[in-house]
């Protein structure tokens, strides 16, 4: 992967739920240039991320939130017409030279929206571990909307991570997990990133701009 850029960094513009204003900015947005990737981590609408899609020129890849329900996603028009498919639950993909996991949703609060009980998340993570397990060894990127518990979640049970997704973190252990759905006031701590066991948890609220270095 990083051979075929001589060296240089893999540019990911990673997004959730809230729109960022500083990207309607022309010249913010040619100051983030290049970006060689875009990831949704839910919540985020489907005409905003066709803009971003569209501005920067970049492939998209994401999760749903569990407000990505209704409308646009209740028709079929969001992936029909706007937007490629989300990232299959547990399921390893290929996308812009990187090894990509993903699952959408949060786990089951008895609220509304997408939401996926704990069991069906530990089917999918336990499935995502052994599918893993058979791959080439390549950076590993996971996408949530719901944080693991306990790294970056929340307090109240709305927010509140998932068991299942602190199990495969601790599992796979992989260089970058990114997620959203703690937004900036739910969240139970200051920082945006939490570092444990080899892997950098992200709260992409908003928007931010990571960059993955070639190993050492």
């Amino acid at each position: 992967m990083f051979e075929e850029r001589a060296g240089q960094p893999l540019r990911i513009l990673a997004l959730a739920d809230e729109s960022e204003p500083a990207l309607d900015s022309a010249e913010t947005r040619q100051g983030l240039l290049p970006v060689d990737l875009i990831i949704g981590c839910g919540d985020l609408p489907v005409d905003y991320l066709r803009f971003v899609t569209d501005i920067f020129n970049a492939p998209l890849a994401f999760v749903r939130g569990n407000h990505d329900v209704g409308g646009a996603w209740e028709t079929g028009e969001a992936t029909d017409v706007h937007l490629p498919q989300p990232l299959p639950d547990g399921r390893p993909i290929e996308e812009a030279g990187i090894t990509l996991l993903g699952f959408s949703g949060v786990p089951w609060h008895g609220g509304s929206g997408l939401q996926v009980g704990e069991s069906a998340l530990w089917r999918r993570a336990v499935g995502s571990w052994l599918r893993l397990r058979l791959r080439p060894r390549r950076p590993c990127l996971v996408v949530t909307h719901t944080a693991p518990r306990g790294i970056n979640d929340g307090l109240d049970r709305v927010h509140r991570g998932s068991t299942a997704m602190r199990w495969l973190a601790g599992t796979i252990a992989p260089p970058l997990w990114l997620h959203g759905h703690t937004t900036l006031i739910t969240r139970r701590l200051d920082a945006r990133r939490v570092d444990e066991g080899g892997t950098i948890f992200y709260n992409c609220a908003g928007a931010v701009l990571v960059e993955l270095l070639p190993p050492d």
